[in-house]
C-alpha cells in the first residue's frame, strides 16, 4: 500500500508544532547542532531506533557536531506524509536541543 502525499496546507499546520523544521523541495527538513561529535552521534543512535520502530528512516548526514534530516517517503513518490510527520515529531520529542 502506497502511503499518500500530504497537502502543503496540511504540512504547513503540523510543522507549526516542531520548532525549526521546514518544507523544502519535497521533504521536511532541519539542522541540528550539538556541542561535539559525542553529542550528535548519540543523537544519532537514538533517533535510530526511532526510525526503526516506524520502519521509516531518515536521509541525513553528520558532520562533527551537525547532523542534518531530511524526511520524504520514496513510496509516496518521494513527497512527505504522515509518517514523515510523525518521525518528525519523535524527533522533536527527543532532542534536547531545538
Amino acid at each position: 500500500m502506497r502511503s499518500q502525499p500530504l497537502a502543503p496546507e496540511e504540512i504547513t499546520e503540523a510543522l507549526s508544532a516542531l520548532p525549526g523544521w521546514t518544507f523544502q523541495d519535497d521533504a521536511l527538513v532541519k539542522t541540528y547542532t550539538f556541542g561535539s561529535f559525542r553529542e550528535a552521534l548519540s543523537f544519532m543512535v537514538r533517533v535510530g531506533f526511532e526510525a526503526e520502530a516506524l520502519n521509516h528512516h531518515p536521509e541525513w548526514t553528520n558532520v562533527y557536531n551537525r547532523v542534518a534530516i531530511r524526511l520524504n517517503t520514496h513510496d509516496a513518490g518521494g513527497k512527505v506524509t504522515a509518517k514523515d510527520l510523525e518521525l518528525a515529531r519523535r524527533i522533536h520529542a527527543i532532542a534536547w536541543i531545538e
